[in-house]
């Protein structure tokens, strides 16, 4: 098999998707009819939780159900996507199958929805700290309760940041190495990670397949995230690029997450900001280590910054893109059409 046609057709569905995702997002009304990708993959993962996961299991037991269920649910969605557009490139001439692949793959990237979900804390911190608390508790994990005003844009930041790895550059590197199927093992495997990848005494046993899964397949993309951040911060003044390099290597290991690290400390050094630091989730504090040497006072002009920022680096991203498709599409033509 050539990879070098398959290489190029999964990035110019690649290119399509992103375009998709950051010009129309995906549409409320399609939700409220069909659903969503992850929707589906959250049904799968709670079937076999409910299922498998049952509390008179040993722990032996229960790890060895969690890696079986992690599995099917990364396997199964791949599987149904890969069938689907088998069925497309035969009944479709190969350019309408590029752009139906990639309009349908660009539910997998989440680069309109996360703008709009961080900037509309960023708008409802205009109006007051409960506001702002109200729309932050629609994007973390933590409590929103016990955060002040910089605490609150400090949540939206890091959630920023971390999913511009998860949501937006790891489904679109995936789907460049495995077209729409491989954006679909990704964000299968995300999404279970999500929903009982943590370490409670239901799931500690249970997800330890599925949250060691998601770190691994989240490691190119989060380290490529970081890189994508800085390069948007050269081109963009008041940013400090260097700043973001230094931060990345000093402090992206000491975060307790292995990749979403990288990310934080690029926008973290790059806006002069510090991030991650202690905090409440269910009443319980805890004391993570600090990312970043600027001020922790983190205010709604900060994040209106990290959201410029984050906009140029989906940009990078996106001329990357392109000229890796231009490439590849040249080295393929190059191939059939030897001098």
């Amino acid at each position: 098999m050539n990879i070098l046609p398959f290489l190029a057709r999964n990035v110019a569905t690649t290119c399509v998707a992103a375009a998709c995702d950051a010009i129309a997002g995906y549409p409320q009304w399609l939700v409220r009819q069909i659903g969503h990708p992850v929707m589906w993959t959250g049904w799968l993962t709670d079937v076999l939780d409910r299922r498998m996961n049952h509390d008179t299991d040993c722990d032996r037991s229960r790890h060895r159900k969690g890696f079986f269920a992690a599995f099917v649910i990364a396997t199964v969605p791949c599987g149904c996507v890969a069938l689907l557009q088998s069925a497309a490139s035969r009944r479709l001439a190969p350019p309408f199958a590029l752009l139906a692949g990639g309009i349908a793959a660009s539910s997998l990237s989440a680069q309109r929805s996360l703008w709009e979900h961080v900037h509309a804390v960023s708008t409802a911190a205009r109006d007051g700290l409960p506001q702002a608390r109200d729309a932050v508790s629609h994007i973390v994990g933590r409590d929103p309760a016990q955060l002040d005003e910089a605490g609150v844009m400090r949540a939206a930041m890091e959630t920023l940041a971390e999913n511009f790895s998860d949501g937006v550059v790891a489904p679109l590197l995936w789907m460049v190495i495995g077209g729409p199927a491989g954006a679909a093992f990704y964000k299968s495997v995300n999404t279970a990670d999500s929903m009982i990848g943590h370490r409670t005494p239901r799931h500690d046993r249970f997800g330890h397949a599925a949250a060691r899964l998601d770190d691994l397949v989240n490691l190119p993309a989060s380290r490529l995230s970081a890189l994508w951040i800085i390069l948007a911060a050269v081109t963009m003044p008041g940013m400090d690029a260097r700043g973001a390099w230094r931060i990345v290597r000093r402090d992206a290991r000491r975060h307790r997450s292995p990749n979403a690290g990288w990310p934080e400390a690029a926008m973290a050094g790059a806006l002069g900001v510090r991030l991650s630091g202690p905090r409440s989730y269910h009443g319980v504090v805890s004391h993570e280590p600090w990312v970043g040497d600027g001020s922790a006072r983190v205010t709604p002009r900060d994040l209106e910054r990290a959201l410029a920022l984050y906009h140029r680096a989906c940009m990078v991203q996106g001329v990357v893109l392109i000229t890796l498709a231009l490439m590849t599409r040249r080295a393929w033509r190059k191939g059939k059409n030897p001098s």
